[in-house]
């Protein structure tokens, strides 16, 4: 019988390092938003207690009363900037917005109720979490906390392709590369059953299942670690092994979805 997926730790600590920045940087985002804020969530590799500093981003998820009005999405850039340049621990401010009647929707209960039962932990605010009982790992699941990769590659193709500061082409190959392990992973997660804690768990338990794809996935943390490389070999992992993410996707679907 599957068993629900594992929750984080919302009671330790956070890392020494990582916990007055968080602190910080929920007080400033609930206090500059108000009414509009519900509530404020915290994810990635500092909710696992894995940060790295200089490397990791502070990942948060703001759910809203109410869309902002262009006057708050601007404070929320200029947040945002200043955040990514006033401290030494993160290398920026990761956020994802969204709407609280869009959360409660029955049509996002694979992506919203997943991310906040098992990707993430209140921080601020009414705890949405507790609206949702524990999931079973799916193919469903593994759908949905994928998102669109297609839509994804493309667009980080574009920025690869245009950008001309190297500092930003750095950034975007790790988002990319990052993004494509953990897509990696999403492929097996109805068959291994339980969620990667990290990235390089994620890419041992896809190499279990895709083991010919260990140059692929080797390429990909080259691009995580910050190296810089020819656009002409980041644009071809995209291309090439991103395509075939994308296609091994269509395929299961076809077969299971």
């Amino acid at each position: 019988m599957p068993t629900a997926l594992p929750t984080l730790d919302s009671q330790s600590p956070l890392q020494t390092q990582c916990h007055s920045i968080v602190v910080e940087a929920v007080t400033q985002l609930s206090s500059s938003f108000g009414t509009a804020l519900h509530s404020i969530y915290l994810s990635g590799s500092v909710a696992r207690r894995t940060a790295t500093a200089g490397y990791s981003d502070l990942n948060l998820t703001m759910v809203l009363n109410r869309a902002l009005s262009p006057a708050q999405d601007a404070l929320l850039s200029t947040i945002k900037y200043h955040f990514a340049n006033q401290q030494k621990v993160f290398t920026q401010l990761s956020l994802r917005v969204v709407l609280l009647e869009d959360v409660l929707s029955i049509s996002s209960v694979f992506t919203w109720g997943v991310w906040l039962k098992h990707s993430s932990f209140c921080l601020y605010g009414d705890d949405l979490s507790s609206r949702f009982g524990c999931f079973e790992p799916s193919w469903d699941i593994a759908k949905s906390l994928n998102g669109d990769i297609a839509e994804q590659l493309k667009g980080y193709r574009q920025k690869i392709m245009t950008t001309k500061v190297l500092a930003s082409y750095i950034g975007y190959c790790q988002a990319i590369a990052m993004k494509m392990i953990w897509s990696c992973f999403s492929l097996v997660l109805h068959r291994e059953k339980k969620l990667a804690l990290s990235l390089d768990d994620a890419a041992k338990t896809f190499l279990k299942y895709y083991p010919e794809k260990e140059t692929e996935i080797e390429r990909l943390f080259i691009l995580c670690s910050g190296q810089q490389v020819p656009k002409k070999a980041a644009l071809f992992m995209i291309n090439e092994f991103g395509g075939w993410i994308v296609n091994e996707f269509d395929k299961i679907e076809r077969k299971i979805g």
